[in-house]
């Protein structure tokens, strides 16, 4: 008990001393000091003039130490440690993108349902299906990307588009396959919560009523897959637990006995063939 309180506190020193460096330097650098210069005129005569470190040119706001330029160059784009800001957003963000916008999600649930039905309990482990489906769904989603950088990411930076019409272009290929995906339900659903009426187009419906029926449906569908999936393994676990109770042996588990026998099933039929190929078969 010792050592770790301990080393608790050493460990809160440490951040606290961390923490205060941070915040000594970020007031430092924000602390406007004056010079001066002192220049001779032909007359002979002196003059002085002080300057200092703030900058009045460019707007900004400041809150304590910290201090943001939102309007930097004078033409209405946003400064360099703004854009630095929303990139680290938008990657913090990326892996709920992933699940959410793509097909990582039916692919992930049916998976894991196979491995359930098997009864193999950690193989293949978590990292194997989390990086086949990571692939299958680089795989099923590379047409779409494509589309996305020709379409929007390269014309905004090559400067032909702005911001607003580059994320207009590259959520159209997303909403596309989306809808494809998406059942009619669902969508309804959502706009009769958003009290939405009058939707006449596939483009009039907001991305906000979009992405949580799309998600709603590849659940839908990836537990229809994993409920066919489930099928042969069951009629393996009924048969092999009758055959268990008929010889009397009630107390020996019937999982015991199954498991190779569905594995054995699941390599004569090359389940891992059938299983990714439909599936993957499904998006188109």
């Amino acid at each position: 008990m010792t050592i770790k309180k301990v080393t608790t506190n050493k460990i809160s020193i440490l951040l606290g001393l961390f923490f205060g460096i941070i915040l000594m330097v970020s007031f430092a650098s924000n602390t406007a000091y004056a010079t001066s210069q002192t220049t001779t005129t032909q007359d002979g005569n002196t003059t002085t003039t002080n300057s200092s470190n703030v900058d009045t040119l460019s707007p900004s706001n400041t809150v304590g130490g910290l201090n943001i330029n939102y309007n930097n160059n004078g033409e209405g784009g946003l400064s360099a440690n703004i854009k630095i800001l929303l990139f680290l957003t938008i990657i913090s963000l990326a892996p709920s993108i992933l699940i959410m916008l793509t097909s990582f999600t039916r692919i992930i649930i049916v998976l894991h349902f196979t491995r359930n039905a098997l009864n193999t309990q950690t193989a293949p482990p978590n990292q194997v299906l989390v990086g086949l489906s990571l692939f299958l769904t680089l795989f099923i989603m590379g047409p779409i990307f494509t589309q996305i950088n020709d379409t929007a990411i390269k014309p905004l930076d090559a400067g032909q588009i702005t911001q607003e019409q580059a994320l207009e272009t590259g959520l159209k290929p997303l909403r596309e396959f989306m809808f494809k995906q998406t059942q009619t339900k669902d969508i309804q659903l959502f706009l009769d919560i958003a009290q939405i009426n009058n939707i006449e187009k596939q483009e009039e419906i907001p991305i906000s009523v979009l992405i949580p029926s799309f998600i709603i449906s590849e659940l839908r569908s990836a537990f229809i897959m994993g409920f066919l999936i489930y099928i042969p393994f069951i009629i393996i676990d009924m048969v092999v637990a009758s055959t268990l109770m008929s010889m009397g042996m009630m107390m020996l588990p019937p999982t015991t006995i199954s498991m190779p026998f569905k594995i054995l099933l699941f390599i004569l039929a090359d389940g891992w063939n059938l299983i990714i190929g439909n599936l993957v078969k499904t998006f188109y």
